[in-house]
Order: C-alpha cells, then sequence, then structure tokens
C-alpha cells in the first residue's frame, strides 16, 4: 500500500440528510499547495443483485432517475442498512423490488461507485434458485420489473440502454462467471 499523499487540515458538514453528507475538506495537495475538496459521506452501504434462473434469464427494474433527469433500466439495487448484514440488506432489496426470494446466494464483487467523489462502497450479488413473492416498493419508487434473458440484458449494457455503470459492471462480472 502507498502512503495518502493528501494531508487534511480542516473538515466540516455543508449539508446531512438520512442518506447523505456533504463535507468541505481544506487539504494539502499531493503537490504541496492548499485546495478544496468536497466529499460525499453515504449513510448505508450499496447492495446490487442479479438474479439468474436456471434458463439464465435475469430480471431489471425500471424507474425515472430523479437525478439525470431519465428512465433508467437497472438491476436491483439499493442501501444497506446500518447494522444489517451485507447478505440480509441483499435479500431485502431483491424481495422489496422484485418480489423474488433466493436460495443461492453468491457474492460477487465489492466496488465503490464515484471514488473521486463519494466514499459510497458497494457489494454485488448473484442470487439463485428463485421463487416469486410479492414487492414492497418504498414513496420513491415507481418500478417497473422486468424478466428478460441474461445475453439481452447484457445487450442492453452494450447498446447503451442500460447505463447505470453498476448494473453494467455486475450484469458484465455475473456473465463471465457463468460463461455467457
Amino acid at each position: 500500500m502507498e502512503e495518502n499523499p493528501w494531508k487534511t487540515k480542516s473538515k466540516k458538514t455543508i449539508y446531512s440528510n438520512p442518506w447523505i453528507e456533504l463535507e468541505e475538506h481544506e487539504v494539502v495537495t499531493p503537490g504541496g499547495s492548499d485546495g478544496l475538496y468536497g466529499k460525499v459521506k453515504f449513510k448505508n452501504k450499496c447492495m446490487a443483485i442479479v438474479p439468474v434462473d436456471k434458463d439464465l434469464n435475469t430480471w431489471l427494474v425500471g424507474q425515472y432517475r430523479y437525478t439525470i433527469d431519465e428512465y433508467s433500466w437497472e438491476i436491483p439495487e439499493g442501501g444497506g442498512l446500518i447494522g444489517e448484514g451485507l447478505l440480509e440488506s441483499a435479500k431485502r432489496e431483491l424481495r422489496e423490488e422484485t418480489g423474488l426470494r433466493a436460495e443461492k446466494w453468491t457474492e460477487v464483487m465489492r466496488f465503490h461507485t464515484s471514488n473521486s467523489v463519494t466514499d459510497e462502497e458497494g457489494f454485488a450479488f448473484m442470487a439463485e434458485e428463485l421463487s416469486l413473492g410479492e414487492t414492497a416498493h418504498e414513496d420513491t419508487e415507481d418500478i417497473i420489473v422486468r424478466k428478460l434473458p441474461l445475453k439481452e440484458a447484457l445487450e442492453m449494457v452494450v447498446q447503451g440502454k442500460i447505463t447505470d455503470v453498476i448494473s453494467a459492471a455486475v450484469l458484465l462480472k455475473v456473465a463471465r462467471i457463468l460463461g455467457v
């Protein structure tokens, strides 16, 4: 491991809500000059799940994303609550967004979502041996659930129809694991 070349002189919270906190840091840069750095701290872990059935179908969720002002197709994703285990969070998110439950879970990767501005850490799982139940969408979610062949979801990534980087990365990783 390399030594951190950044030096933090001070930091203060500029904004906070139940999901994120925005900090402003006074720093000394690796080049030795004084500077300011903004950091978005997430209050949960990111959970991402690719459900896959025995016929190599998967499920995507579609919803309008306020932040980008666009409709987005994604894998099931959400926040891992503080004090909740990673697998328990992933199971809850999959169930809430798709109604699916899985008997077999494989952690496929750990990731950082945008490490130049945030400390958000995420974990991705592949869920198999699926059964369908009821969804439990949150007030902020108006979700459409779509079942499709995993190959078709991969083609959506290649064609730029899936732009969510977490979804793209995890779908590609799962395809590699499964040899698709």
